[in-house]
């Protein structure tokens, strides 16, 4: 395993009292946030394998965004393209995992992170400027386990369509699920044991209901993730849709321990 490290000055300095009051965050109403809820560090999390397509401008987005105190994490595994070559200079740390596996890729990201918020990002996901922002004003600690409302980076109908069924199920909880962001705290993360390194597939849904017993399931609206539609363009739209709600409906009555997934690139 290969592990490069960047130093950060943004993400890492402590911030004083005197500091505070120069970065002072107010909410979106212009209040002051209380002391207690000011900067926590978020670390972003981005499994990646062969992804050298999207990788490089997921990471350049990244510039884009307001929040101080935050670090980037990608971990290129198995990979066989130029995805650790493009990442290496525009990410805080690199991880290079010889075995495949977004969980184990994710597990390894999340031991090496400094934040007490864990972002995890889909490799072909962009977040919005105020993304962090927003997450660290609404992500408080009644919440265990969230996401934020997705956006299709099509503007096809079917695709917006889609996305707007996904989020109004996570914003009802009648699926507590991800679409390319994961948001939990570090502390329960390890206490719950990570990611289930046996699961392919739903393994966002797995962690995020072991995550529910220390607190409530958050989607949330007044910000957004931008992905990628590759799969449903490459593999079609219905086919891939068939398969997430076949996926979906299985994870409730079947163990999908081992169940193989293939990549789309």
């Amino acid at each position: 395993m290969e592990w490069k490290w960047r130093g950060l000055t943004r993400s890492l300095l402590p911030i004083t009292a005197e500091a505070a009051v120069q970065v002072e965050r107010r909410s979106a109403t212009g209040q002051a946030l209380a002391p207690e809820r000011q900067l926590p560090m978020i670390s972003i999390i981005i499994p990646a394998h062969n992804e050298e397509a999207y990788i490089g401008q997921t990471l350049r987005s990244m510039g884009a965004l307001s929040y101080p105190r935050y670090e980037t994490i990608v971990v290129a595994n198995a990979c066989s393209d130029r995805t650790a070559a493009i990442a290496r200079e525009d990410c805080d740390r690199l991880m290079v995992l010889s075995q495949r596996g977004i969980s184990r890729a994710r597990n390894a990201g999340a031991r090496a992170a400094r934040g007490k918020i864990l972002l995890f990002l889909d490799a072909d996901t962009l977040l919005e400027p105020d993304a962090l922002d927003v997450i660290a004003e609404e992500f408080t600690r009644d919440y265990s386990a969230g996401t934020l409302k997705g956006k299709p980076d099509s503007e096809q109908l079917g695709f917006r369509l889609l996305y707007g069924v996904k989020n109004l199920m996570h914003r009802s909880t009648v699926h507590k699920g991800s679409i390319g962001v994961i948001l939990c705290w570090k502390d329960q993360f390890e206490a719950a044991g990570g990611f289930d390194e046996k699961l392919h597939v739903m393994e966002n849904s797995e962690l995020i209901r072991k995550l529910g017993a220390n607190g409530k399931y958050l989607c949330i609206s007044r910000t957004s993730a931008t992905t990628s539609m590759r799969r449903y363009q490459k593999t079609g739209f219905w086919k891939t849709t068939k398969l997430w709600w076949k996926l979906w409906l299985q994870s409730h009555w079947f163990d999908l321990r081992d169940k193989p997934y293939t990549p789309v690139r």
